[in-house]
């Protein structure tokens, strides 16, 4: 009799841990009261604050991940500030937007991971890439974009705009993250 109950615990434990290596989103993931968002699905939701060039909140979903786009962090300084700031103007507190996921909802974070989309329908990631304030990152499954924000961020690249214009880039962000840079 006892073993009835711990086979059952241990089964429990390994399909956590198989629905965490396959990346299956768990309902720890989502924010409390946020309402579920699935996979390639478009939801409104309003932007409370931005908190880096690639991170925000989106009420009622909560940390929203912006998808295929990495910037500088704001312990990078000058850039991380400049990063964040083209993306508060670009969609500032208040701004209504709409988020469409890909096929990974959610990250080991809990952040939704989303592209948005302004009132006027632009991108907010292909933006980003195009007035060189961010550059590719690419977590697979979620690759839906990759080739438009690749040539996004090729394009403000060539033209030196953003932080290609002033060397932002010469460590990029996940190298910086990773104390890759001097």
């Amino acid at each position: 009799m006892h073993q009835r109950p711990q086979r059952r615990s241990s089964y429990l434990k390994l399909v956590l841990l198989a629905a965490f290596f396959l990346g299956a989103p768990l309902a720890s993931q989502q924010p409390r009261g946020a309402p579920r968002i699935g996979i390639n699905q478009r939801t409104r939701c309003t932007i409370t604050h931005i908190s880096d060039g690639d991170s925000v909140f989106c009420s009622p979903l909560g940390r929203v991940r912006l998808l295929l786009i990495d910037a500088p962090e704001l312990s990078d300084g000058k850039i991380g500030r400049e990063s964040r700031e083209e993306l508060r103007e670009m969609m500032p507190v208040g701004t209504q937007v709409i988020a469409e996921t890909d096929v990974r909802v959610t990250d080991q974070f809990g952040r939704v991971l989303a592209y948005l989309y302004l009132p006027a329908g632009g991108m907010v990631n292909e933006k980003m890439a195009q007035s060189g304030y961010a550059t590719t990152l690419v977590y697979p499954p979620n690759v839906k974009y990759v080739e438009r924000i690749r040539a996004a961020v090729e394009s403000a690249r060539k033209a030196k705009r953003g932080l290609w214009a002033e060397g932002g880039f010469d460590c990029l962000p996940r190298d910086y993250r990773a104390g890759r840079c001097r």
